[in-house]
């Protein structure tokens, strides 16, 4: 009899942690924010070339450049030459590049992002994947299937 006892005691511990962790796993993932620096990468590339902050402001998520990994051979504060209206000739470090995403129940809403390489604001959407720790960042024209996607990694 102590043998059946320690055995429905096992298999109701185990039980009780499996829950705990069924329920935990999506609590930590819906707490899981873009806020934060993330490390962005060229597309021509694949080198690391930028530091981007996001916060949440309003309840909506904002990106600015913080720092620009420039080549030795170009301006390490460069200007947006292709963006147009205000942001024209202006510096690309501290420049608002993403906005408009919020958090939604499923994910987060579309937004917008200025590649300031190009000077174009484009659609985009934003996705967290490995526990937060990658940044799926999608830019598009239209429909998103008609656009390209970027991986930024936290920093911090």
């Amino acid at each position: 009899m102590n043998t059946r006892g320690s055995r429905i005691a096992s298999l109701i511990t185990g039980s009780a942690a499996a829950l705990l962790l069924a329920f935990a796993a999506p609590a930590s993932a819906q707490s899981a924010s873009p806020a934060g620096l993330w490390k962005t990468y060229s597309d021509r590339t694949g080198e690391a070339d930028g530091l981007v902050r996001i916060v949440e402001e309003r309840g909506e998520f904002v990106g600015r450049v913080e720092k620009v990994f420039s080549p030795p051979n170009e301006s390490p504060n460069p200007l947006c030459d292709k963006c147009s209206g205000e942001l024209h000739d202006r510096p690309v470090v501290g420049m608002t590049i993403l906005r408009g995403v919020r958090h939604a129940k499923d994910g987060y809403t579309e937004g917008t992002i200025l590649d300031p390489d190009e000077g174009k604001d484009y659609r985009c959407t934003i996705s967290l994947k490995e526990a937060g720790r990658r940044l799926e960042v999608r830019g598009f024209l239209g429909l998103p299937l008609f656009g390209r996607t970027q991986v930024w990694t936290r920093v911090e």
